[in-house]
């Protein structure tokens, strides 16, 4: 199946849902409606305090939990519930509505792409639990059972919801469907975990106390949120600063302006083909960021800063005083040995390295070469052998190049 086949698959999935249950909950009418307005206004809060940095696997864990303990609340006060499905998924998709105008408005993260998700996300869970439900097919099920098969129930969903999140990353991004899903299964085992925990303490707790249960659990949930919201921006710091120190080079003339961040955009991107976690991205692309600082110990500048022509000795040099420079900033250790590594023999480097100087060498060749330069750069890195450069970091080149609308030669 095609990506914008797929895309459009998932796309359309969740307005047929989202119509089907708004109309079916404005012929029936509104059940419980304290209960409805209590979730749905714990919904938009947390939509409303969702951020939109990509270190998140969930942006809204607030307003995730809410919505899932809504899907699966079976009794408020001891009372049952008669709320259905299609009620549920309706009270979420208005509070998502709501707590997305913000957003929108101010141009931020994919609102689409996290409405399309929650809808169908909660849709499966409502789906899974209110039937059931209502038919007395879970009435024997009490205490710990009751709370084990909530907790199943919110894997389930959370499965549903990471396989969903690395489809549309695919569509969206062209990366490998495997890793992207391999990403976000681990991001299940962080924040996922504290938010299917939440859900399913929050609809255990209403069943009992009512609907007073829930801004009592939902407080540390909104706390780790928040602490999380700090921790991001922190994480956008400390990268501004190390682009900072890697525009030196550019700022000395020692390198053409912009070369490292074409290095470290491609690099990532590369990375991401191969498979790597995205804590092994981060590293990746903080030391593509810095990969030629070490040319500030130069008398005199290398021409255009090509260090991919220069003397292996020459260029083993310059790798290790720029890692000793990495050193001194105080910069995760990690990011110092790529960048010591990237002049050492090919089969001795790590991954990373191997990223670095096989991109490195692909933007010097191509930069300046024309209309043409991409093709003919990427060739001369392929002819140049397995000892210049790893074959499986050149094909993955390629095929990061290709899905870029690059044309590229036909493999002999």
């Amino acid at each position: 199946m095609s990506r914008p086949l797929l895309l459009l698959l998932i796309r359309g999935s969740a307005v047929l849902v989202a119509l089907l249950s708004l109309v079916v909950t404005l012929w029936t009418g509104l059940e419980e409606r304290g209960a409805a307005l209590a979730f749905g206004v714990l919904v938009l809060v947390g939509e409303l305090t969702r951020w939109t940095g990509d270190e998140s696997r969930e942006a809204a864990p607030l307003g995730a939990a809410g919505a899932l303990s809504y899907a699966l609340l079976g009794e408020a006060a001891g009372r049952p519930s008669h709320h259905g499905a299609c009620q549920v998924v309706a009270v979420v998709l208005a509070a998502c509505l709501l707590g997305g105008v913000p957003h929108i408005a101010r141009g931020r993260g994919r609102s689409l792409d996290h409405l399309v998700r929650r809808i169908l996300t909660v849709a499966f869970a409502a789906v899974c639990f209110q039937p059931l439900y209502g038919v007395g097919a879970y009435r024997g099920w009490v205490g710990p059972a009751y709370a084990l098969l909530l907790l199943a129930l919110l894997v389930l969903t959370a499965l549903c919801g990471a396989v969903l999140a690395a489809a549309q990353a695919h569509c969206r991004t062209r990366w490998p469907f495997g890793p992207l899903l391999r990403e976000e299964l681990r991001g299940l085992l962080g924040i996922g975990s504290a938010v299917c925990a939440t859900g399913a303490v929050m609809a255990l707790a209403v069943a009992v106390a009512g609907l007073w249960a829930l801004p009592v659990f939902s407080l540390p949930l909104l706390l780790t949120q928040l602490s999380l919201r700090r921790y991001a921006a922190v994480r956008r710091t400390y990268r501004q600063t190390i682009a900072s120190l890697a525009r030196a080079t550019e700022v000395a003339g020692y390198t053409p302006a912009g070369h490292a961040r074409r290095v470290a955009a491609l690099s990532r991107a590369v990375g991401r083909d191969l498979g790597l976690t995205e804590p092994e991205l981060t590293v990746l692309e903080h030391a593509a960021l810095m990969h030629d600082i070490g040319q500030l110990s130069l008398v005199d500048p290398v021409a255009a800063g090509a260090t991919a022509g220069l003397p292996a000795e020459e260029q083993r040099r310059i790798a290790l005083l720029g890692g000793a420079v990495v050193r001194q900033t105080g910069v995760d250790a990690r990011v110092a040995v790529v960048v010591e590594r990237q002049a050492d023999p090919c089969r001795e480097q790590p991954l990373p390295a191997r990223i670095v100087r096989a991109v490195n060498a692909y933007e010097e060749k191509a930069r300046d070469a024309g209309p043409g330069g991409p093709l003919k750069a990427l060739e001369e890195l392929r002819l140049a052998g397995a000892d210049a450069y790893a074959p499986e970091v050149v094909e993955s080149l390629g095929r990061v190049l290709s899905r870029d609308c690059l044309t590229l030669p036909a493999e002999g």
